[in-house]
């Protein structure tokens, strides 16, 4: 797995039960998931240059343990699989300090040719690179 986000959880994330709403979970995975594709050539330059991009299709989140203000989180990712239009990652969410895994989300995200709006084949790079991502 590689560390794709750290980062801190602030106050203003809370919600009425005195832990990290749930909408801050999903946008801490996301930032994770943009330094993850950057790690396999979807870069900035890359979505820009190409006119493609990525569109998540499904997301499945578990909440395993809550964290407060204060807690310290860092995010770790793999790749799943990848096919020839679309990449399945897995994120999980620690507390930095502890170690214990408080939060998991499973992704598929489908590569677009933002033009068309339909899906498009992944370059082999970017699938090779995937490939060397995914566990054995």
């Amino acid at each position: 797995m590689i560390e794709t986000y750290r980062g801190v959880v602030y106050p203003h994330q809370l919600d009425h039960m005195d832990h990290m709403n749930v909408q801050w979970y999903t946008g801490k995975f996301d930032e994770g998931t943009w330094h993850l594709f950057s790690r396999v050539g979807i870069t900035t330059d890359y979505i820009k240059d190409n006119n493609m991009g990525m569109a998540a299709v499904k997301q499945t989140t578990h909440y395993k343990a809550e964290v407060h203000a204060g807690d310290l989180l860092v995010i770790r990712s793999k790749v799943i699989e990848v096919s020839n239009k679309s990449i399945t990652f897995v994120h999980m969410m620690f507390n930095a300090e502890t170690e214990a895994e408080v939060a998991r989300t499973e992704l598929v995200a489908v590569h677009l040719d933002r033009a068309a709006r339909r899906s498009a084949p992944l370059p082999q790079a970017i699938k090779e690179k995937c490939k060397s991502l995914i566990e054995v």
